[in-house]
């Protein structure tokens, strides 16, 4: 069975590979074991805590191959980002260029740095590992977040975010970032994506440049990125444009991907999933399901299409109850996950 739960210290190991997998740009799982070790106890701390109100909390959870034991991958929701360590964007605006007496019209593209997004929910850290980047894994892997938001929806803001990993080249460096560094750094990409993954973001206000940026001054190679996905991040931002997350300019400030927002109760997920008592029984094949449990600490989900919808009841095997660890006439939230899965 296919489990997505909350992260324990027993998985530090798997978070590790993960990490080291991940490779540079993916700031959230740094490969240095204090902060990992640090990020597994802040869940642990955040789905422990009884709260009404998004704060400081994190939930990171990880998909179990309940019969290996191998974790195959990562998800996790900030609840309210940028409360102690600043979330920096640089947001791409037009400003217009008009002279009446010359009748000249121009209008020109600016990056100004700003933190518009302090305060929202942000979903992070979703990595699939290679061997299993097929079928259904990823998108049961993204969306189990907006179920478990769904369920307990004021332990989070009313807009959440998603970063995207921008554009990089062979080397695995951002094109924005090369003429960044060469006029206002003197640290290489991986050094500076490293310091931002620890927490080390001082750096970033002490640097950047204080005036909005006009973009047909840079190089093409910077210009032509801009709010564009690196080439392994496009699944994941097609999945959230169907759950419909937009783009309203706001960029990263070295690699310039795209930051998506929605409105929570919105999000497609959000609105399509449903509360329902369970029965234990043998239920007809039916569609793709990601069924989870209501519970916070105890979060469970699991993804199959052996469980039925049969009038106001969900029938499912007595081998999906316990791994939900839920009992006839529980109630648990599903998903389909056919619908709308091209």
């Amino acid at each position: 069975m296919l489990l997505i739960r909350p992260i324990t210290q027993a998985d530090y190991p798997a978070l590790m590979q993960i990490a080291i997998e991940s490779g540079a740009g993916f700031t959230s799982l740094p490969v240095n074991e204090q902060k990992l070790k640090q990020k597994i106890a802040h869940s642990e701390h955040s789905f422990g805590i009884d709260t009404e109100q998004p704060g400081n909390q994190g939930y990171l959870f990880v998909l179990e191959d309940t019969e290996t034991g191998e974790i195959l991958g990562t998800s996790g929701i900030e609840a309210s980002v940028g409360l102690t360590t600043p979330l920096y964007h640089f947001h791409k605006s037009t400003v217009v260029h008009h002279s009446n007496e010359l009748n000249v019209y121009n209008p020109v593209e600016v990056l100004t740095m700003c933190n518009d997004y302090t305060g929202v929910s942000e979903i992070c850290t979703l990595f699939l590992r290679e061997p299993y980047r097929s079928g259904m894994y990823g998108r049961f892997l993204s969306k189990v977040r907006f179920m478990f938001m769904a369920e307990h929806p004021k332990r989070f803001s009313k807009i959440v975010i998603a970063e995207m990993r921008g554009m990089a080249d062979e080397n695995a460096l951002p094109p924005f970032w090369q003429w960044l560094q060469s006029y206002f750094f003197s640290i290489d990409f991986p050094t500076a994506d490293h310091m931002i993954g620890i927490g080390n973001k001082g750096f970033i206000a002490d640097l950047m440049p204080r005036h909005p940026i006009y973009v047909s001054l840079l190089p093409k190679s910077a210009q032509d990125v801009i709010g564009q996905v690196h080439v392994n991040t496009a699944p994941a931002l097609k999945l959230l444009e169907n759950e419909g997350f937009i783009h309203r300019g706001y960029v990263d400030l070295f690699d310039a991907g795209p930051t998506v927002e929605a409105q929570l109760k919105q999000i497609k997920s959000v609105r399509s999933s449903h509360r329902i008592k369970v029965a234990i029984g043998v239920p007809v094949e039916g569609p793709t399901l990601a069924i989870s449990n209501p519970q916070v600490a105890g979060f469970r989900a699991t993804i199959s299409n052996q469980a039925q919808v049969d009038g106001d009841v969900l029938i499912i095997t007595q081998a999906i109850a316990d791994g939900l660890q839920v009992n006839a006439g529980d109630e648990v939230r599903y998903l389909n996950l056919d619908r709308g899965a091209k």
